[in-house]
């Protein structure tokens, strides 16, 4: 009996393993379009919430206040890319029964997946970074607790994400979009009263050659970071498993893959329209104020100042904008947990209980946010602009990630003839690649010369 007590107890701090996860949710069997994609809907859910972070809160909005509806059209790019990935992190988890870091380190020597694993582990951290330092600012803002007290209490989200774990995947997948649905309400209506001019919101999803100027790059760049993120190519390929159904059958494969690209194509969209209502917002409240809202206390205050935000100005927008930025870093917490622990057990195979490991990756994460806020005496700017910066590293990363992905999924040998990808979606992917890591070395380039 004592055993068996101490049993459940290890199985309640340890959290479900990825092989507990993987296959927990039964589909139907009849071909019902929409039985099947309520059944299937709930991964892209936790994929979509790497695509509307704080890290997207703070690039998106400062975008549109510096540049207006500029940078748009970066963000329809960036989500179509994400939709691009994102099928084809779900086909490698579906066809082959292995996430990306399980397939990278199968596929490639000991010595470069390593190295890929250090790159990918120093993308969740900086993720990490985005989510203590939005968990703060919100904490502060809700209930005015310091910013240094704020940032050492993220690390305690970690109980909340234990309990989570014990109500079982499919709860967690409806908590998580509930909390979507909260953000996206927030900012449609803050919209709604702010009233922008459409034409002009339209012509901004045309791609223009101002994209490419020092400013906008490395803001356009960041948003990239933001929205395409590295490490939600990892956690998409892991929970596309979650679905149960008869692996050994290429038709069931086939259904299970269709419904899964539905699913992270609804919920990307969703992400999609949440970053242009962040953007819209920073350009109609805000643009021509855009070095004076550098900060999220700064938007927050914006929103109920009438000399900035107009007649719609009031505390209601202020409250509303904090409660959506406490959700979103608590959404982003939940599945960066995730993603840390496919990342880990994919590469090295080491296994650790979950409370142990979102300790340490919190924990490390929150070390350069301490050493930032003492050092700068609490200055939130000092706080935002280190967010910036691990959104383009952010960017600079993703190159890391696509490459083994567009090579495995486009490989027979490892898809198989029927599911490797046709020339059209191999085409896609390299061209992503290769002008995402061209922009990314020309932003390398210009920011060093500003130093040198």
């Amino acid at each position: 009996m004592e055993n068996e007590q101490t049993k459940k107890l290890v199985s309640y701090a340890n959290g479900p393993s990825l092989e507990e996860i993987n296959g927990t949710v039964t589909v139907p069997q009849s071909g019902n379009f929409w039985k099947n994609l309520i059944a299937f809907s709930g991964p892209g859910a936790l994929v979509a919430v790497g695509y509307m972070d704080p890290g997207n809160w703070i690039t998106s909005i400062g975008g549109g206040a510096k540049y207006g509806y500029l940078l748009m059209s970066v963000i329809l790019v960036s989500s179509l890319i994400a939709m691009l990935l994102q099928y084809m992190a779900a086909k490698l988890g579906i066809v082959t029964h292995m996430d990306l870091a399980q397939a990278t380190r199968k596929f490639t020597g000991r010595k470069l997946g390593i190295a890929l694993w250090i790159v990918t582990e120093l993308a969740i951290m900086a993720t990490d970074i985005a989510e203590v330092i939005g968990g703060a600012i919100a904490l502060n803002l809700l209930f005015d607790i310091p910013l240094l007290l704020g940032v050492v209490l993220t690390i305690f989200d970690v109980l909340l994400l234990l309990v989570l774990t014990r109500l079982g995947f499919r709860k967690i997948e409806a908590i998580v979009m509930t909390l979507i649905l909260v953000i996206l309400v927030v900012f449609l209506y803050e919209v709604i009263i702010a009233q922008p001019y459409m034409p002009d919101v339209l012509k901004g999803l045309i791609p223009q050659k101002q994209v490419l100027h020092h400013g906008e790059l490395t803001m356009a760049l960041g948003i990239v970071g933001a929205t395409v993120m590295p490490h939600n190519l990892y956690l998409g390929s892991s929970i596309s498993q979650s679905r149960k159904y008869n692996r050994n059958n290429e038709e069931q494969i086939a259904n299970a893959l269709r419904f899964s690209t539905w699913d992270s194509n609804i919920q990307l969209s969703a992400a999609f329209f949440v970053n242009c209502l962040l953007l819209i917002l920073g350009s109609a409240l805000f643009f021509g104020h855009g070095d004076e809202l550098g900060t999220f206390s700064a938007l927050y205050n914006a929103l109920q100042d009438s000399s900035i935000a107009g007649a719609v100005a009031s505390p209601v927008l202020s409250t509303l904008f904090a409660i959506a930025l406490l959700a979103s870093g608590q959404n982003s917490t939940i599945t960066g947990t995730l993603t840390g622990q496919v990342v880990m057990e994919g590469f090295i195979n080491m296994k650790i209980p979950t409370w142990a490991r979102r300790v340490i990756t919190r924990g490390l994460s929150v070390i350069p946010v301490l050493v930032c806020t003492i050092y700068f005496g609490a200055n939130e700017q000092a706080l935002d602009n280190l967010l910036i910066y691990s959104q383009v590293f952010l960017s600079l990363a993703l190159p890391i990630s696509m490459i083994p992905l567009v090579y495995f999924t486009s490989s027979e040998k490892i898809m198989g003839k029927r599911f490797k990808n046709n020339k059209l979606i191999t085409g896609l992917g390299w061209i992503c690649t290769i002008v995402l890591t061209i922009l990314n070395i020309e932003l390398i380039i210009e920011t060093l010369t500003q130093f040198l």
